[in-house]
């Protein structure tokens, strides 16, 4: 009949209405994913940083103390271990600081959309 043609586009939009509401709630969680994977990135970062730091303060410490300079070995393995323990909490910072931010923009897109 006449009206077929209108009635199957009606139901065009619906659908494409439907699937566009679906799409606005996967970009925020998309959004919050992203924002979480450059926190752990940073977070990663700063690890590896850390780590080298203190495998190399270790180096040091050793060749001091096979030199026989076991108060200067002490203080270079303390701040190597100190750098480390700062790195690592500097990169849980931002890496909370992130997660934070793209749960922040999740609930944000689904209150808006």
């Amino acid at each position: 009949m006449k009206t077929t043609p209108y009635l199957a586009v009606l139901a065009c939009l619906a659908a494409l209405g439907l699937a566009g509401t679906a799409v606005a709630g996967d970009r925020g969680d998309r959004v919050e994913h992203r924002m979480e994977r450059h926190g752990e990135r940073i977070d990663h970062r700063l690890d590896r940083r850390g780590d080298r730091i203190e495998a190399r303060s270790d180096r040091r410490a050793d060749a001091l103390a096979a030199h026989g300079h076991a108060r200067a070995a002490a203080r270079v393995d303390r701040h190597g271990e100190r750098v480390e323990a700062r790195l690592d909490r500097r990169g849980d910072l931002a890496q909370a600081h992130w997660e934070r931010r793209g749960e922040r923009y999740d609930r944000r897109w689904d209150r808006r959309h």
